[in-house]
């Protein structure tokens, strides 16, 4: 349809030009024509000096035995036409039907350009989509046929539940008469909720391509105009475009767009995305069913979508798209690994084991910072230590070896992370320290990272208590180190590490006695971690500060214990740090022991031409770091 209107677009403008072209060159012939008085044509007529004549209604051409041409026009009243029959001139008369029209389109002209230029405007406008200016309430859904780079389920790993879960909608796409014998009706929608980067775009076109039917996709920011009802007429022109393909698939990706709960918004009923979601509601089960017309939503905001959505009829399944664990993880560096050439020392399981808490994006990202490093190097392939170093950049930040420090600014760094260090290895219930580094890191001067051994499912409060602890050892081991008054900006990072930790254990966990169990973080819309928009009375404000301030301070206290009973250990760390720069776990455990770093060797490390800036781990299970380090200063004035 959007080719048809083009191209009589096009036709109506070729048949404009052409009939000006018309008009002008007959007012052409009629200005190459010298204008007399009809007295003078009757004369010539009378002396026999007239060769040709044309009548044209009022206006008379004629031709001179000269060969000159004249126009004259005759009175309403004078008739002509017997004086020329008797001279024997010869006469042509035109229809005055042509000049009419002529005159007709020199009056339209002017508004057939105006509509013309308006339409290609708005087509424009429109980013010269489907359909231009005319197709203003069209649906936006692309139709993707899955010729080219078609997916499957073997093309998404990691997420076993959620793909067994779709595995039915499949089915029924494949054999709807399996299920229809037994009166079972083919389900109107499914709704994929997870973080972000888990898969649930790649998860719809894997059944799409197992289903081998019509796959359309469309975002929910492509419903919403600035003019209201377009969202509700795009809608409707998506279904029946879906109706017409059945049975087919419409993905909407990022549902929450159009999908958020009603009546929270500034215009009310007439709010433009209330109406498109209402027309969506009613495309999924409203009086007409939509027999054979699959809906498959994604979102990671499922608490803002509006109740309706999520009944029974509309989004018959909600499917959870977690984050995988161990063994998914393994199965997702195995697909991103296809293309990738491994050395024989790579191992997927220990990478898989060392980055708990990524998603399927983190280790896409991860295998290909890997490929470009190696490449960076000039190896055919991608070996471990190419691993490793991308998973340091991905979870630390790229090496900022160009900034310069003074050796006042790294010595504070070593301590402070020596400080989180000593602290995490102290304290039993404190995850793995995994690599502490005063290497300038992202925006930090340097870092602690701590990994845990087993996908974390949940937080005990002792376990919270000490990860304070560990978080507020940076500023504890400043204090002992240069007082009181000669504490940095380093520990900011910490402090709102800590703060945040904190507040989540007494607004939200209930692990405060004095607070009690209650969720004070739901008390006002628009909290974002703090206080100050809780709508609470203002003692209950003062209490929850004075237990948030006390499990911080609680923690700094444990942690400035520990640095003092340990503080041979924390100041050989330190010493190390400021040598080596880098140190993993198993390094980190020897140097505080008074041990070299690097295992099976005896001699001492003054025999060492240099000593080795960083050592990759031998199997190391991303995680949280521990604690950001010292922060960049700001440059002085």
């Amino acid at each position: 349809m959007g080719n048809a209107r083009n191209i009589a677009f096009w036709v109506v403008l070729f048949l404009l030009i052409m009939a000006l072209f018309q008009v002008f060159s007959g007012s052409g012939n009629t200005l190459q024509s010298r204008e007399v008085t009809y007295t003078d044509f009757v004369d010539a007529v009378d002396d026999s000096k007239v060769s040709s004549v044309t009548l044209d209604g009022e206006t008379i051409r004629y031709r001179s035995t000269d060969g000159n041409d004249y126009v004259t026009v005759k009175p309403e009243d004078a008739s002509i036409t017997d004086k020329l029959v008797e001279k024997n001139i010869p006469i042509r008369a035109e229809r005055q039907q042509q000049s009419g029209f002529q005159t007709f389109l020199m009056s339209l002209l002017p508004f057939l350009l105006l509509i013309g230029v308006w339409i290609y405007f708005m087509n424009r406008m429109q980013g010269g989509g489907k359909g231009g200016a005319m197709g203003f309430g069209k649906s936006k859904a692309k139709l993707l046929t899955e010729k080219h780079g078609r997916v499957t389920f073997d093309d998404v790993a990691g997420i076993d539940e959620a793909k067994d879960e779709l595995q039915e909608i499949v089915e029924f796409l494949r054999n709807p008469q399996k299920f229809s014998r037994l009166g079972g009706k083919i389900p109107k929608g499914a709704l994929l909720v997870g973080p972000p980067g888990t898969g649930k775009t790649l998860l719809a076109r894997a059944i799409a391509g197992e289903a081998g039917v019509p796959f359309f996709t469309i975002s929910g920011s492509d419903f919403v105009e600035m003019f209201v009802g377009v969202g509700a007429s795009r809608v409707r022109d998506m279904f029946e475009q879906a109706k017409k393909n059945a049975p087919c698939i419409v993905f909407i990706d990022e549902i929450d767009a159009v999908g958020r709960n009603r009546g929270a918004g500034i215009g009310g009923g007439n709010d433009e995305r209330e109406q498109t979601l209402n027309q969506l509601l009613v495309e999924m089960d409203g009086f007409e069913a939509n027999e054979g017309v699959i809906i498959i939503a994604a979102t990671n905001r499922r608490d803002v979508l509006d109740p309706a959505l999520l009944r029974p009829g509309r989004f018959d399944r909600q499917v959870t798209v977690p984050n995988p664990d161990i063994k998914g993880r393994e199965k997702i560096l195995g697909v991103h690994a296809r293309k990738t050439p491994l050395g024989p020392d790579v191992d997927l399981r220990i990478i898989a084991r060392g980055t708990p808490g990524f998603s399927g994006a983190d280790l896409a990202n991860l295998v290909n910072e890997a490929a470009l490093m190696a490449a960076r190097i000039g190896r055919r392939f991608v070996t471990m230590e190419d691993f490793e170093n991308a998973k340091d950049k991905v979870m630390m930040g790229a090496e900022r070896r160009s900034m310069v420090l003074t050796p006042e600014q790294k010595e504070k760094t070593a301590y402070h992370e020596a400080g989180h260090a000593v602290v995490g290895l102290t304290l039993p219930q404190c995850d793995p320290v995994y690599k502490a580094t005063i290497i300038p890191r992202g925006g930090a001067l340097g870092m602690v990272v701590s990994l845990p051994e087993i996908d974390r499912l949940n937080w005990h409060k002792s376990e919270c208590e000490e990860k304070l602890a560990m978080t507020m050892a940076g500023k504890a081991a400043e204090i002992i180190k240069y007082g009181e008054e000669n504490v940095s900006n380093g520990p900011a990072g910490d402090i709102q590490q800590a703060s945040a930790l904190a507040r989540a254990m007494v607004l939200r966990w209930g692990m405060s006695d004095k607070v009690g169990n209650i969720d004070y973080s739901e008390a006002h819309e628009g909290y974002q971690g703090n206080t100050a928009g809780l709508s609470v009375s203002a003692h209950t404000k003062e209490m929850i500060e004075e237990e948030v301030k006390r499990f911080i301070q609680e923690a700094y206290d444990r942690a400035f214990q520990v640095l003092t009973d340990h503080k041979e250990e924390w100041e050989r760390l330190a010493k190390g740090l400021l040598e080596y720069e880098t140190l993993t776990g198993e390094e980190i455990k020897r140097v505080m022991n008074g041990e070299p770093p690097h295992a099976g060797k005896d001699e001492p490390d003054e025999d060492a031409d240099k000593p080795s800036l960083t050592a990759v781990p031998k199997t190391k299970p991303k995680a949280k770091p521990a604690g950001d380090g010292d922060l960049e200063p700001e440059p002085s004035a």
